[in-house]
Parts: C-alpha cells; sequence; structure tokens
C-alpha cells in the first residue's frame, strides 16, 4: 500500500511539473523558426607539417611510390613546402596560405524547455580560404596543388542555456556534418610533361563550435560564433603525362603513360569567426 501511495504521489509530481514546463514554454523565448544572415573572417587553413606529394608511378591506384630519375635517384629529392613556391628551387621559397572572408545565409528552429534551448540550424555560404602545397624535382622545377572552398553547405543541432531578463541570452554548443564544393588549381614551372587535373571536387565533413545570441526585441536576435570545419578533401588528382619528354623522362620510366600525383593530407581544416544576425518568427 505505501508502494501504492508513493507511487501515486511521484506520478502527481511529475504531472505538476511537467505542466509547469508546459505552462513556462507556452510563451518562451527561444522556440520558434529563423531565417539569417552570417558574415565574419576564416583562419587560415591548419598547415600539417607532413603534407607533401605522394605519386603512382605504375598507375595501379597505389599511393606511395618514389619517382627516380634514370640513374635511381629520387626525383623530388629538394623537397616539399606547405603554400605556393615562388621559384622552381626552396631557396626561392612558398606563400603562406591564407584565410579570408566567410559570409552566408541561415535558417533553423529552435525549442526551449526551461533555461535550456535545443535546435537545428542549416547554412549555404562561401568563403575564401586558400590551401596549396607544394614539390620541388631535381630538374629544377616546381610543382603547387591549390585547393580553395567555393561553396559549403552544412546542417548541425545546437544546444544551449538562456539566461538573463527574460531569457534573452543564450550561450551554446553547436555541431553537425557538412559538405564543400572545392575549387583546385595546379601549376608549375615544368614545360615538357602533360599534365592534367581531374578538376573540382567535393569534401565532406564536419563542423563544430560556440556561440553566443541575444535577443532584441521580439524579433530579431544577433549572435557571435566560432566555428571548426574538417573535410576530407583527397580527390584532387594529376596526371602527368609524356608530352615532348623522352622515354627516359622520370615521371614515364615505371609507365611510358605517366604518373599520377595527389597531396597526402586528406584533411581540410579551418575556424572562422562569425557574427550573426537572424529574423524570428
Amino acid at each position: 500500500m505505501k508502494m501504492i501511495h508513493a507511487a501515486s504521489a511521484s506520478i502527481a509530481l511529475l504531472a505538476a511539473s511537467t505542466g509547469a514546463a508546459f505552462a513556462q514554454t507556452a510563451n518562451d523565448t527561444w522556440t520558434g523558426g529563423y531565417v539569417g544572415l552570417y558574415g565574419g573572417v576564416v583562419d587560415s587553413p591548419e598547415d600539417s607539417s607532413s603534407d607533401r606529394f605522394v605519386f603512382d608511378t605504375n598507375l595501379d591506384r597505389v599511393y606511395g611510390d618514389t619517382v627516380r630519375t634514370g640513374a635511381g635517384a629520387d626525383a623530388f629529392s629538394p623537397g616539399f613546402c606547405n603554400g605556393a613556391a615562388q621559384g622552381a628551387t626552396p631557396a626561392a621559397g612558398c606563400t603562406s596560405n591564407k584565410g579570408g572572408a566567410d559570409y552566408g545565409v541561415r535558417g533553423g528552429y529552435d525549442w526551449q524547455m526551461g533555461s535550456w534551448v535545443f535546435g537545428v540550424v542549416g547554412e549555404y555560404g562561401a568563403n575564401d580560404v586558400r590551401d596549396a602545397v607544394s614539390a620541388f624535382s631535381t630538374t629544377p622545377a616546381y610543382y603547387t596543388m591549390f585547393r580553395k572552398v567555393d561553396r559549403v553547405a552544412a546542417l548541425r543541432l545546437r544546444s544551449g542555456y538562456a539566461f538573463g531578463a527574460d531569457s534573452a541570452n543564450l550561450v551554446y554548443l553547436t555541431g553537425g556534418m557538412a559538405h564543400a564544393k572545392i575549387d583546385n588549381e595546379f601549376t608549375t614551372s615544368n614545360g615538357a610533361n602533360s599534365f592534367t587535373s581531374n578538376g573540382d571536387t567535393s569534401g565532406f565533413g564536419w563542423q563544430a563550435g560556440v556561440g553566443y545570441e541575444r535577443k532584441l526585441g521580439e524579433n530579431v536576435s544577433v549572435g557571435l560564433e566560432y566555428l571548426f570545419t574538417s573535410l576530407e578533401a583527397d580527390d584532387q588528382r594529376v596526371r602527368t603525362g609524356p608530352g615532348t619528354a623522352p622515354a627516359t623522362n622520370p615521371f614515364l620510366i615505371a609507365n611510358p603513360t605517366g604518373t599520377d600525383m595527389r597531396r597526402s593530407d586528406k584533411d581540410f581544416d579551418y575556424g572562422a569567426a562569425r557574427a550573426t544576425v537572424n529574423w524570428r518568427f
């Protein structure tokens, strides 16, 4: 009997709590949909000190071969650098990779339960982050691969805590998935071989960040956000063909058709600090 009374009391307490929660969220601050804009700056991409070119000399789709001269020496013994080569030898140096503007549109929906806010947000935009890696051959010659985010779409969840008068302030964590269209370019000072790139590619990955948002009146909110993006973007390939080079050319020794090359670092990572403005309904 005591257990029945205890259970009844628990059910009554739960019902009362649930009713209070619904009453509190009936006219809460953050529940509802919104559309908005974001804009800010993106950091320079995170450079991997081990980023370099990897080669497939016999075109068996397995990378990790060494391009060798007719004498058996490593044709890329001068080495590699992060950034764009400024000349045919490492002594000429390489430019640093760079960030730039970050901008786009967004929309989402939030649910408030007490002081806690949960939501989903989708974004579509672009940025100016640019990432390059260069290689130097004994010819001497340089070879540079560039990649740039052209467009990026993201879908994230967010969870936060509302505080202050009328719960007008919100701090939150956010995370989800991202997909980007990536522009690829290739340049070289090698005028003997032919070079064919597979063009623009796609990158899939994830985003995570933190933010602060404040309501200004009933239908407008503004905020600040830092977001880190990691994309797997290893699909750029360059085929080095014969061109006018003789059969003893290092790229043609293992396979007369040529050699494929790509960059070793699969990840395209960068952070962005942005401001947001949302119209809520």
